[in-house]
């Protein structure tokens, strides 16, 4: 498994590029001439690669671009209309540059590094699978009106999310989108919640609604389901409980079904359409997109993913949807001057960069209107993995750390959730924070059902709990050295943005 991180002070060398209000199709073309008619370009002589085209919006430049993408050697995979984004597989190796000097065309560039063949999540380290006899004895520590294994889920006490289902578990007419590597439904914990209607896969850019199509490929892609089980486990006598366990819960999968699981751009963008025209009103993002951690401007390809996310995620804002994602686990101050990145591209050989992290983007989490979610362990202070920055965390939630232990049954900092097959299993990680935020903010849809999703960003500030930055220097492996600096005051810093959500207070 893999990837994720940040977002903030969007100023690019292009006019308007990421503010809210910019249209659709904000990046100014590449050129405003078409190649000459009648040249077929070779479309055998490279690499099979997926890539976005990005254009104006209307009718008859989508069906003039589509002509130029056959005349270059592309096929259209999938023709996004109302957003202007053509997700293509081409093998020539000119095609990108052509694409961009096509009339009509914003921006267009090869979406991976590496070619099609038949990591991004944001979860730190291996997943630690409980055994029925482990799960026997935790749910032997179960208080009456427990689920079994909830003694050990030290994050919903945090939150006041044990209390706030007594007073408001969350409304059947709200469902919270998990983009992630699929979610096993058949779950007990899971399934009285699933929304099969709302889920498919995205994973070739273009959704699949089979009936299944959105389950992980096997059980190592166990990422989504824990991700569901955090938000909407049921409260049905049965394992763990989620922090909003009368909301429901959808499955769009993008993550590769290798053993990369990678999440491709064409995959996300079709996940945010999809989202967007069901119905569903927030969706969690626990990764970034691959294979850049962070996409620069300066360079065609990356330009092109960051304008088709933008547009399927701003397009889905529109529709109503709200957007979270997590921060990332490199431990990165996202509003520093510079961040080293080696780890992209993460499809094919990683090369070593510095780069200004207000003009390189991780996406989607540094887009305009996303949520940007760090995380913190069961202390209430900074998971020693959760990336930070002052003005790009927008708020904090549970993401565990196994530095910060708990007093529970297993003295278990991490996250304990669904796992599937109908197990259980503790993660950590920004990927495990964002759901947490997702599930208060369905709670928040649960009680303001005609809240848009810039209200629904402001309601999830306004009812947090800032703990304010450190007193003493930050240590969070306890190895004696500093390992980040906190700025900002009590009501808002860069370690927890407006402070940790509280799902009491957004029921109260």
């Amino acid at each position: 498994m893999a990837h994720l991180r940040s977002r903030r002070r969007l100023a690019l060398a292009v006019p308007v590029v990421l503010s809210l209000t910019a249209s659709l199709g904000f990046l100014p073309s590449a050129a405003s001439a078409a190649p000459a008619a009648g040249t077929v370009a070779r479309a055998a002589d490279g690499p099979n690669l997926a890539y976005v085209v990005n254009t104006r919006s209307d009718h008859g430049t989508i069906a003039s671009v589509r002509r130029e993408i056959a005349r270059n050697g592309g096929t259209v995979v999938a023709t996004y209309d109302r957003i202007g984004v053509i997700v293509v597989h081409s093998a020539n190796p000119d095609f990108g540059a052509r694409m961009r000097a096509v009339r009509g065309v914003d921006s267009a560039g090869a979406t991976r590094t590496a070619p099609l063949s038949a990591a991004g999540t944001t979860d730190e380290g291996s997943a630690q699978v409980l055994s029925r006899a482990e799960q026997a004895r935790l749910a032997s520590s179960a208080a009456a009106g427990e689920e079994p294994l909830e003694a050990d889920q030290w994050d919903l006490r945090a939150i006041g999310a044990d209390r706030a289902a007594r007073i408001n578990p969350g409304s059947r007419n709200v469902t919270v989108g998990v983009i992630d590597t699929g979610v096993d439904d058949t779950h007990p914990d899971i399934a009285p919640n699933f929304s099969a209607s709302q889920s498919a896969s995205c994973v070739s850019g273009k959704a699949d609604t089979t009936y299944g199509a959105w389950r992980p490929a096997d059980a190592d892609h166990y990422h989504g389901t824990h991700v569901a089980g955090e938000i909407a486990a049921a409260r049905n006598g049965t394992g763990v409980a989620g922090v909003a366990p009368g909301v429901k819960v959808a499955s769009i999968t993008v993550s590769q079904p290798d053993s990369t699981s990678l999440f491709y751009p064409e995959s996300v963008v079709c996940a945010f359409v999809f989202a967007a025209d069901h119905g569903i009103e927030i969706t969690n993002n626990s990764y970034y997109v691959d294979p850049w951690l962070y996409n620069c401007m300066d360079d065609p390809d990356q330009r092109a993913i960051v304008d088709a996310v933008n547009r399927a995620q701003l397009y889905a804002q529109r529709k109503g949807t709200l957007n979270v994602a997590s921060a990332g686990n490199s431990n990165h101050d996202l509003d520093a001057d510079a961040i080293v990145d080696d780890s992209s591209p993460d499809d094919s050989t990683a090369q070593t960069r510095t780069i200004d992290p207000h003009e390189c983007f991780d996406v989607p989490t540094q887009l305009p209107g996303v949520v940007t979610v760090s995380a913190v362990g069961v202390k209430g202070t900074k998971s020693y993995y959760s990336s930070y920055g002052r003005g790009v965390v927008d708020v904090a939630g549970p993401g565990g750390d196994k530095y910060q232990i708990p007093d529970t049954p297993s003295k278990n900092g991490r996250i304990l959730s669904t796992m599937p097959n109908n197990q259980y299993g503790f993660l950590q990680g920004t990927s495990m924070a964002s759901p947490h935020v997702a599930a208060v903010a369905a709670l928040l849809k649960s009680a303001h059902p005609h809240a848009t999703p810039a209200q629904l960003r402001a309601l999830l500030k306004a009812q947090a709990d800032n703990p304010g930055c450190p007193a003493e220097p930050y240590d969070g492996n306890g190895d004696g050295v500093v390992d980040a600096t906190c700025v900002g005051g009590k009501r808002v810093n860069g370690f927890y943005g407006f402070g940790v959500v509280n799902a009491l207070r957004a029921v109260e």
